[in-house]
């Protein structure tokens, strides 16, 4: 199972190794801490963007040489950003307003390291297949659900499209995987006044869910103290919930081992 884990944003050296330390004693095995250098689509312009790409290769230079076994997950903006990333990143993500953009696609699968494609909330999922023509049909990706709109401020995961990813897309694209990001999903864009807010209480019923459908991973935004995090705060989990929300998820994965 593919675990994708870490606070919104790179908040310092500090705060990424004592985030990497607690979710790996919470795994226990391989996992791909995640966290942004930059969040270009704040809903205003207040809101904290991040450390900037330049810091963060410089920390996580530093970060990498200090835990071998760390592997690193970022999003991307821009081309020029892949070229600038590809010595210290394990596999490059493509934003959910950006799913569509063809050049930055191409440009992060010609690293060869795996791509996060994040589905855009403005997609369904029958849609995905267009997005899968794009890369070189040889690399790996990642499709992730991350919910879609429905009305203002609000997100819906519509759990047949995990279903339709897995038996019918992957047939015709093996090497891709469908990833379930359950924080973003209980996200509520815009809707605290230009703030968007989130409901972290339906994470663990979504993973569950998920889990029982089947998927090849899990995404999950994990912080020490997400009343206090520079982004998406409301929708992140403690350790506390994230090691609980993972244990929900085995007991009901085992139950489909046969």
């Amino acid at each position: 199972m593919i675990l994708i884990a870490g606070p919104c944003q790179h908040e310092s050296i500090e705060h990424s190794q004592k985030m990497f330390d607690t979710i790996k004693e919470i795994v226990s095995g391989d996992f791909y801490y995640k966290c942004s250098f930059d969040k270009a689509n704040r809903s205003s312009i207040k809101g904290k963007r991040g450390v900037g790409l330049k810091q963060f290769v410089e920390d996580f230079e530093f970060l990498k040489n200090e835990n071998p076994d760390m592997k690193l997950l970022t999003d991307v903006h821009e081309c020029y950003q892949v070229e600038y990333l590809a010595d210290i990143i394990d596999v490059f993500q493509i934003p959910a307003f950006l799913c569509r953009q063809t050049d930055l696609i191409v440009e992060a699968c010609s690293t060869w390291k795996p791509v996060n494609i994040k589905k855009g909330q403005f997609l369904s999922y029958k849609e995905v297949k267009g997005i899968l023509t794009k890369p070189d049909p040889d690399a790996e990706i990642w499709i992730t659900e991350r919910g879609t709109t429905f009305g203002y401020n609000n997100l819906v995961v519509d759990m047949r499209g995990l279903s339709y990813m897995r038996q019918v897309l992957q047939k015709d694209y093996p090497n891709m995987k469908v990833i379930f990001d359950a924080t973003h999903s209980v996200q509520e864009p815009g809707a605290g006044d230009g703030v968007s807010g989130g409901k972290r209480q339906f994470v663990q019923p979504l993973c569950r869910a998920a889990a029982a459908v089947g998927v090849d991973g899990f995404f999950m935004e994990v912080h020490d103290n997400p009343t206090v995090a520079p982004s998406d705060g409301p929708n992140m989990l403690t350790p506390n919930m994230y090691k609980e929300t993972l244990r929900q998820i085995d007991k009901i994965q085992e139950c489909f081992i046969t």
